[in-house]
């Protein structure tokens, strides 16, 4: 959305006769029944097959994983929720995470400190995934039709399964690791390994990047080397 737009596209009636489809995880719909009957009756095809990241697929760059209020705590304590979301951002453009439940009963039963709960959602959705709260599965329901609806209906998008790539070869490894420096990408990381041909010639010849390299000028490579050459502080 341009800043030139209006939200009408998206709040006025829109053709009934379309029916969004919304793909399910099995294992999320085999736990998550009551969802899968609300969204059926709000007028959604159903598809269920196994998602390698996600739980709810809404358009080809859409993809959403839920959580009770619960498991989100409960698996802030383990690594794996964030290498979970962080898994479905590289393999969807505009992840989602809705978090469903009364959430201020953290302040009440909760283990885990409130303050590190927020500073987890704020460290989550720096990094671009997107933060959905939802009350009950009902509202829940709600969201995941509308939001089909607006990918597939006004945005005129297709619902597709991404598979996750995982980073199985070593080229993939060397261009994953360069890529996640600042404002590189694929493409800059290919050329940079087609120049110095190896990462450590990469990193060891950064001053050069901007003579060797067409699109990678100074300020790319002073944010780069402020990365490598910072202290490391938690």
């Amino acid at each position: 959305m341009s800043g030139t737009e209006t939200l009408i596209p998206y709040v006025k009636s829109q053709d009934k006769q379309a029916r969004p489809t919304v793909i399910i995880d099995t294992r999320e719909a085999s736990t998550a029944t009551k969802i899968v009957k609300g969204l059926k009756e709000h007028g959604a095809e159903i598809r269920t097959q196994m998602l390698e990241k996600g739980d709810y697929v809404l358009s080809d760059r859409c993809a959403v994983e839920r959580k009770t209020v619960h498991d989100f705590v409960y698996t802030l304590t383990r690594r794996y929720l964030f290498e979970q979301l962080f898994g479905l951002k590289e393999t969807y453009s505009q992840p989602f995470i809705l978090i469903e439940g009364y959430f201020p009963i953290i302040y009440k039963y909760s283990r885990i400190q409130p303050a590190a709960i927020w500073g987890a959602m704020f460290a989550l959705a720096k990094q671009g995934i997107l933060l959905m709260q939802t009350t009950s599965y009902k509202e829940s329901i709600d969201f995941l039709y509308t939001a089909a609806r607006q990918e597939q209906i006004v945005e005129k998008r297709t619902p597709m399964v991404h598979p996750f790539k995982k980073h199985e070869s070593l080229a993939d490894a060397q261009i994953f690791f360069i890529a996640s420096l600042p404002k590189i990408g694929r493409e800059k990381t290919i050329a940079l390994l087609s120049s110095y041909q190896t990462p450590m010639n990469v990193l060891l010849n950064v001053d050069q990047w901007a003579k060797d390299v067409h699109g990678l000028g100074p300020k790319i490579t002073e944010k780069v080397k402020r990365v490598l050459h910072a202290r490391y502080n938690e």
